[in-house]
Protein backbone atom coordinates (compact mmCIF):
# COMPACT_ATOMS: atom_id res chain seq x y z
CA UNK A 1 0.00 0.00 0.00
CA UNK A 2 2.82 2.43 0.87
CA UNK A 3 4.30 1.88 -2.60
CA UNK A 4 1.04 2.40 -4.45
CA UNK A 5 2.47 5.34 -6.38
CA UNK A 6 5.25 3.11 -7.74
CA UNK A 7 2.62 0.75 -9.15
CA UNK A 8 0.67 3.68 -10.63
CA UNK A 9 3.84 4.93 -12.37
CA UNK A 10 4.61 1.43 -13.63
CA UNK A 11 1.12 0.93 -15.07
CA UNK A 12 1.11 4.32 -16.79
CA UNK A 13 4.56 3.70 -18.28
CA UNK A 14 3.76 0.17 -19.51
CA UNK A 15 0.38 1.16 -20.96
CA UNK A 16 1.72 4.41 -22.41
CA UNK A 17 -0.93 6.52 -20.70
CA UNK A 18 -0.48 10.30 -20.72
CA UNK A 19 -2.49 13.42 -19.89
CA UNK A 20 -6.09 12.84 -18.86
CA UNK A 21 -5.82 9.14 -19.68
CA UNK A 22 -3.21 8.55 -16.95
CA UNK A 23 -4.09 6.42 -13.95
CA UNK A 24 -4.04 8.67 -10.89
CA UNK A 25 -4.85 6.21 -8.13
CA UNK A 26 -5.60 2.51 -7.63
CA UNK A 27 -7.23 0.36 -5.02
CA UNK A 28 -5.66 -3.00 -4.26
CA UNK A 29 -8.11 -5.89 -4.53
CA UNK A 30 -8.01 -9.42 -3.14
CA UNK A 31 -5.52 -11.28 -5.38
CA UNK A 32 -7.38 -14.56 -4.86
CA UNK A 33 -9.77 -14.96 -7.77
CA UNK A 34 -12.83 -17.21 -7.78
CA UNK A 35 -11.99 -20.91 -7.46
CA UNK A 36 -12.22 -22.91 -10.65
CA UNK A 37 -15.57 -24.71 -10.65
CA UNK A 38 -14.16 -27.97 -11.94
CA UNK A 39 -11.00 -28.17 -9.86
CA UNK A 40 -11.94 -26.08 -6.81
CA UNK A 41 -8.43 -24.61 -6.99
CA UNK A 42 -7.97 -20.98 -6.04
CA UNK A 43 -6.20 -18.71 -8.51
CA UNK A 44 -3.74 -16.28 -6.95
CA UNK A 45 -2.27 -13.39 -8.94
CA UNK A 46 0.67 -11.18 -7.92
CA UNK A 47 -1.24 -7.89 -8.08
CA UNK A 48 -4.90 -7.12 -8.73
CA UNK A 49 -6.00 -3.49 -8.56
CA UNK A 50 -8.78 -1.20 -9.75
CA UNK A 51 -8.38 2.41 -10.85
CA UNK A 52 -10.81 5.31 -10.44
CA UNK A 53 -12.52 4.42 -13.74
CA UNK A 54 -13.26 0.91 -12.49
CA UNK A 55 -10.73 -0.75 -14.80
CA UNK A 56 -9.12 -3.79 -13.18
CA UNK A 57 -5.47 -4.59 -13.86
CA UNK A 58 -3.69 -7.85 -13.13
CA UNK A 59 0.11 -7.85 -12.94
CA UNK A 60 1.95 -11.17 -13.06
CA UNK A 61 5.70 -11.70 -12.71
CA UNK A 62 6.66 -15.06 -14.20
CA UNK A 63 10.18 -16.49 -13.98
CA UNK A 64 9.79 -20.07 -15.20
CA UNK A 65 8.06 -21.13 -18.42
CA UNK A 66 4.95 -23.16 -17.56
CA UNK A 67 2.57 -25.12 -19.75
CA UNK A 68 -0.42 -23.08 -20.83
CA UNK A 69 0.73 -19.67 -19.56
CA UNK A 70 -1.16 -17.95 -22.39
CA UNK A 71 -4.30 -19.87 -21.34
CA UNK A 72 -3.71 -18.89 -17.73
CA UNK A 73 -3.53 -15.21 -18.71
CA UNK A 74 -6.96 -15.43 -20.33
CA UNK A 75 -8.33 -17.51 -17.46
CA UNK A 76 -7.23 -14.93 -14.87
CA UNK A 77 -8.60 -12.03 -16.93
CA UNK A 78 -11.92 -13.83 -17.33
CA UNK A 79 -12.00 -14.51 -13.58
CA UNK A 80 -11.48 -10.83 -12.76
CA UNK A 81 -14.17 -9.87 -15.29
CA UNK A 82 -16.63 -12.41 -13.92
CA UNK A 83 -15.92 -11.31 -10.35
CA UNK A 84 -17.66 -7.97 -10.99
CA UNK A 85 -20.75 -9.53 -9.40
CA UNK A 86 -22.10 -6.27 -8.05
CA UNK A 87 -23.27 -5.14 -11.49
CA UNK A 88 -26.52 -7.00 -10.78
CA UNK A 89 -26.94 -8.32 -14.30
CA UNK A 90 -26.33 -4.93 -15.95
CA UNK A 91 -23.79 -6.02 -18.52
CA UNK A 92 -23.20 -2.45 -19.68
CA UNK A 93 -21.66 -1.73 -16.28
CA UNK A 94 -18.90 -4.32 -16.68
CA UNK A 95 -15.47 -2.68 -16.78
CA UNK A 96 -12.33 -3.44 -18.74
CA UNK A 97 -9.74 -5.93 -17.47
CA UNK A 98 -6.06 -5.54 -18.35
CA UNK A 99 -3.62 -8.42 -17.87
CA UNK A 100 0.07 -7.50 -17.73
CA UNK A 101 2.72 -10.21 -17.63
CA UNK A 102 6.44 -9.61 -17.18
CA UNK A 103 8.20 -12.85 -18.09
CA UNK A 104 11.79 -13.99 -17.77
CA UNK A 105 11.33 -16.31 -20.76
CA UNK A 106 10.32 -16.00 -24.40
CA UNK A 107 6.59 -16.47 -24.82
CA UNK A 108 6.14 -15.68 -28.51
CA UNK A 109 9.29 -16.85 -30.35
CA UNK A 110 8.08 -15.70 -33.77
CA UNK A 111 7.87 -12.05 -32.65
CA UNK A 112 10.96 -9.92 -31.99
CA UNK A 113 9.52 -7.03 -29.94
CA UNK A 114 9.95 -7.29 -26.18
CA UNK A 115 6.49 -5.80 -25.51
CA UNK A 116 3.30 -6.85 -27.27
CA UNK A 117 -0.30 -5.77 -26.75
CA UNK A 118 -3.20 -8.05 -27.65
CA UNK A 119 -6.84 -7.10 -28.26
CA UNK A 120 -9.93 -8.84 -29.62
CA UNK A 121 -10.19 -7.56 -33.20
CA UNK A 122 -12.32 -8.18 -36.28
CA UNK A 123 -9.96 -10.37 -38.32
CA UNK A 124 -10.97 -8.73 -41.62
CA UNK A 125 -11.30 -5.05 -40.75
CA UNK A 126 -9.11 -5.01 -37.61
CA UNK A 127 -11.73 -2.84 -35.95
CA UNK A 128 -11.79 -3.00 -32.19
CA UNK A 129 -15.36 -3.39 -30.90
CA UNK A 130 -14.84 -5.87 -28.05
CA UNK A 131 -12.81 -3.60 -25.79
CA UNK A 132 -13.07 -5.15 -22.34
CA UNK A 133 -9.95 -7.34 -22.51
CA UNK A 134 -6.36 -6.25 -23.07
CA UNK A 135 -3.26 -8.39 -22.65
CA UNK A 136 0.24 -6.91 -22.43
CA UNK A 137 3.28 -9.20 -22.37
CA UNK A 138 6.82 -8.00 -21.63
CA UNK A 139 9.37 -10.69 -22.52
CA UNK A 140 12.61 -9.70 -20.79
CA UNK A 141 14.95 -11.97 -22.82
CA UNK A 142 13.99 -9.93 -25.91
CA UNK A 143 15.09 -6.70 -24.21
CA UNK A 144 18.65 -6.53 -25.54
CA UNK A 145 19.98 -3.25 -24.15
CA UNK A 146 22.72 -3.98 -21.62
CA UNK A 147 24.07 -0.53 -20.71
CA UNK A 148 22.35 2.27 -18.85
CA UNK A 149 23.38 4.89 -21.44
CA UNK A 150 21.41 2.99 -24.10
CA UNK A 151 18.08 3.56 -22.33
CA UNK A 152 15.90 6.04 -24.21
CA UNK A 153 12.74 6.34 -22.10
CA UNK A 154 11.12 5.46 -18.77
CA UNK A 155 9.66 2.20 -20.11
CA UNK A 156 13.12 0.97 -21.14
CA UNK A 157 14.35 1.89 -17.66
CA UNK A 158 11.65 -0.34 -16.17
CA UNK A 159 12.65 -3.21 -18.46
CA UNK A 160 16.30 -2.75 -17.50
CA UNK A 161 15.29 -2.64 -13.84
CA UNK A 162 13.34 -5.91 -14.04
CA UNK A 163 16.10 -7.67 -15.95
CA UNK A 164 19.23 -6.38 -14.22
CA UNK A 165 18.22 -5.00 -10.80
CA UNK A 166 20.20 -7.61 -8.88
CA UNK A 167 23.35 -6.82 -10.90
CA UNK A 168 23.10 -3.02 -10.83
CA UNK A 169 25.60 -1.08 -8.72
CA UNK A 170 24.67 2.05 -6.78
CA UNK A 171 26.72 4.15 -9.20
CA UNK A 172 24.99 2.72 -12.27
CA UNK A 173 21.63 3.08 -10.56
CA UNK A 174 22.10 6.83 -10.22
CA UNK A 175 22.82 7.07 -13.95
CA UNK A 176 19.71 5.05 -14.75
CA UNK A 177 17.42 6.94 -12.40
CA UNK A 178 18.25 10.44 -13.63
CA UNK A 179 15.11 12.48 -13.10
CA UNK A 180 12.92 9.37 -12.80
CA UNK A 181 13.13 8.96 -9.03
CA UNK A 182 10.40 6.30 -8.99
CA UNK A 183 12.88 3.84 -10.53
CA UNK A 184 15.29 4.47 -7.67
CA UNK A 185 12.54 3.93 -5.10
CA UNK A 186 11.50 0.69 -6.79
CA UNK A 187 15.10 -0.53 -6.73
CA UNK A 188 15.52 0.38 -3.07
CA UNK A 189 12.30 -1.43 -2.18
CA UNK A 190 13.49 -4.52 -4.03
CA UNK A 191 16.93 -4.75 -2.46
CA UNK A 192 15.62 -3.64 0.92
CA UNK A 193 12.69 -6.03 0.96
CA UNK A 194 13.11 -7.56 4.42
CA UNK A 195 11.86 -11.06 3.69
CA UNK A 196 13.66 -13.82 5.49
CA UNK A 197 14.99 -16.72 3.43
CA UNK A 198 12.11 -18.81 4.76
CA UNK A 199 9.49 -16.23 3.69
CA UNK A 200 11.03 -15.95 0.25
CA UNK A 201 11.09 -19.74 -0.09
CA UNK A 202 7.41 -19.95 0.92
CA UNK A 203 6.49 -17.32 -1.68
CA UNK A 204 8.27 -19.14 -4.51
CA UNK A 205 6.87 -22.49 -3.36
CA UNK A 206 3.35 -21.03 -3.47
CA UNK A 207 3.95 -19.65 -6.96
CA UNK A 208 5.36 -22.96 -8.16
CA UNK A 209 2.41 -24.84 -6.67
CA UNK A 210 0.01 -22.47 -8.44
CA UNK A 211 1.85 -23.03 -11.73
CA UNK A 212 1.84 -26.80 -11.23
CA UNK A 213 -1.87 -26.80 -10.34
CA UNK A 214 -2.76 -24.92 -13.48
CA UNK A 215 -0.57 -27.15 -15.65
CA UNK A 216 -2.18 -30.24 -14.14
CA UNK A 217 -5.67 -28.85 -14.76
CA UNK A 218 -4.83 -28.09 -18.39
CA UNK A 219 -3.21 -31.49 -18.94
CA UNK A 220 -6.18 -33.28 -17.37
CA UNK A 221 -8.59 -31.43 -19.63
CA UNK A 222 -6.50 -32.27 -22.70
CA UNK A 223 -6.35 -35.94 -21.69
CA UNK A 224 -10.09 -35.91 -20.98
CA UNK A 225 -10.83 -34.59 -24.46
CA UNK A 226 -8.64 -37.27 -26.05
CA UNK A 227 -10.31 -40.02 -24.02
CA UNK A 228 -13.70 -38.68 -25.10
CA UNK A 229 -12.68 -38.78 -28.76
CA UNK A 230 -11.42 -42.34 -28.39
CA UNK A 231 -14.73 -43.41 -26.86
CA UNK A 232 -16.63 -41.79 -29.74
CA UNK A 233 -14.36 -43.54 -32.25
CA UNK A 234 -14.99 -46.92 -30.61
CA UNK A 235 -18.74 -46.42 -30.81
CA UNK A 236 -18.53 -45.39 -34.46
CA UNK A 237 -16.44 -48.47 -35.26
CA UNK A 238 -19.11 -50.63 -33.67
CA UNK A 239 -21.61 -48.97 -36.00
CA UNK A 240 -19.40 -49.90 -39.01
CA UNK A 241 -18.55 -46.28 -39.83
CA UNK A 242 -15.50 -46.01 -42.11
CA UNK A 243 -12.09 -45.22 -40.64
CA UNK A 244 -11.72 -42.12 -42.85
CA UNK A 245 -15.06 -40.70 -41.71
CA UNK A 246 -14.22 -41.38 -38.05
CA UNK A 247 -10.89 -39.58 -38.48
CA UNK A 248 -12.66 -36.63 -40.04
CA UNK A 249 -15.30 -36.56 -37.29
CA UNK A 250 -13.01 -36.93 -34.26
CA UNK A 251 -9.72 -35.46 -35.43
CA UNK A 252 -7.90 -38.62 -34.33
CA UNK A 253 -5.07 -39.94 -36.57
CA UNK A 254 -6.09 -42.74 -38.94
CA UNK A 255 -3.37 -45.01 -37.52
CA UNK A 256 -4.82 -44.57 -34.03
CA UNK A 257 -8.31 -45.49 -35.26
CA UNK A 258 -6.95 -48.56 -37.06
CA UNK A 259 -5.33 -49.69 -33.79
CA UNK A 260 -8.68 -49.30 -32.03
CA UNK A 261 -10.32 -51.34 -34.78
CA UNK A 262 -7.77 -54.16 -34.53
CA UNK A 263 -8.27 -54.35 -30.78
Amino acid sequence: EKNKDILVHLLNDILGLTGEAKIKDVKFLNPILNPDIASQKESIVDVLCRDSKGIQTIVEMQVARTTGFEKRAQYYAAGAYFSQADVGGKYQDLKEVIFIAITDFVLFPEDSEHISTHHILNIKTYRHYLKDFKFVFIELPKFTKTKEDQLENIFEKWCYFFKYASETSEEDLQKIVGSDEVIGRAYNELVGYNWTKEERAIYYDDKKREDDNFSCIMQSRIEGKIEGKIEVAKNLLKADVSVDLIAESTGLPIDEIKKLKSN
